[in-house]
């Protein structure tokens, strides 16, 4: 799909690719999962080369960051959804000249849309295709910032049921095992991104060099200043939480250990209780003709005495010297 929107008066309005003529400046192409006839057109019409699908995945940093034919082409990957289980990351491709932007995704992040109903308001301050490309950098930005936000709330309610206050004990008990697979989840949700906000930090380092000839330059610059003291607040708070999982990984597993080694402490004592009765049964349940115990009118309440004295015993010796 093609969408092209294009400045009018203190707006962009949304036009159709078909239109007879497009405008020569002022125009943002949008491509959402574009088929190769779409792409053909668009590179036919802007006589610039779109980078492939799989190009774009490419992590070399002069595969995403590169000048050619008076454009700047700048891929970063940017995250998609938000959900806890099905959180998703895509390649970018923005194309960036003095009188256009193109914009290639495969995917329908939530800022796109948002910044395409925002701009075709009146009173938008987007006057050229650079406004637009800072104008997203800076919607995706807040997008990530607040999935950030919503998975860093997850992790600490993680936390709050391995470690709960002595005011909010839990009511049922935790499966740990469970917890792990939770974490787990959360790691791969956090380490997308941090390839995110690690690849648009790179990005708008580049933005930065590619505005070097615009008109306001010194306004762009310090607008990309200030997006990238957010970015790297960002990136050190995604930093925190990556360790804060890793110590929470490490202690539900140290946790399961306590258990298993609870569990093997159970069967260790109950196998030293239960070895004298079972000595002491075995005595007498041996074929001899003369055990004197047998003929006697008491032996058996003295055999069983004898059993539970023996397992007493080491129960209580092993209750006195803390190991229950």
């Amino acid at each position: 799909m093609i969408r092209v929107f294009h400045r009018s008066d203190d707006h962009w309005q949304l036009d159709s690719w078909d239109k007879p003529e497009l405008p020569s400046r002022d125009v943002w192409i949008d491509l959402v999962s574009p088929t190769p006839e779409e792409i053909s057109q668009v590179q036919k019409h802007f006589s610039i080369e779109i980078p492939s699908r799989d190009e774009m995945q490419e992590i070399e940093a002069t595969s995403r960051l590169y000048q050619e034919n008076g454009a700047y082409f700048m891929t970063a990957t940017a995250v998609a959804s938000p959900e806890h289980d099905s959180m998703e990351s895509s390649a970018i491709t923005f194309i960036l000249s003095a009188a256009f932007l193109i914009t290639v995704r495969y995917l329908n992040p939530k800022p796109f849309d948002a910044f395409a109903a925002r701009i075709q308001k009146l009173g938008s301050n987007c006057a050229s295709s650079t406004d637009v490309m800072i104008g997203l950098l800076e919607a995706i930005i807040d997008r990530m910032a607040d999935i950030l936000e919503m998975h860093s709330a997850e992790v600490e309610r993680l936390s709050r049921l391995i470690f709960p206050s002595g005011r909010q004990r839990p009511k049922k008990k935790i499966h740990l095992h469970a917890m792990i697979t939770d974490i787990g989840v959360e790691g791969n949700h956090f380490s997308i991104l941090r390839e995110s906000l690690v690849s648009v930090s790179r990005m708008a380092l580049y933005l930065n060099q590619a505005v070097a000839h615009h008109e306001q330059v010194g306004q762009i610059r310090e607008t990309l200043k200030e997006i990238s003291r957010d970015l790297a607040s960002l990136a050190d708070h995604a930093s925190f939480m990556s360790n804060k999982i890793s110590f929470l990984l490490d202690a539900t597993l140290g946790m399961i250990s306590i258990q298993q080694n609870q569990i093997i402490k159970l069967f260790s004592v109950a196998a030293v209780v239960f070895l004298p009765p079972t000595l002491i049964a075995s005595i007498y349940g041996m074929n001899f003709k003369f055990i004197p115990e047998l003929s006697w009118e008491f032996g058996y309440p003295l055999a069983i005495f004898l059993m539970i004295v023996s397992a007493a015993l080491p129960f209580l010796y092993f209750k006195g010297k803390g190991w229950l």
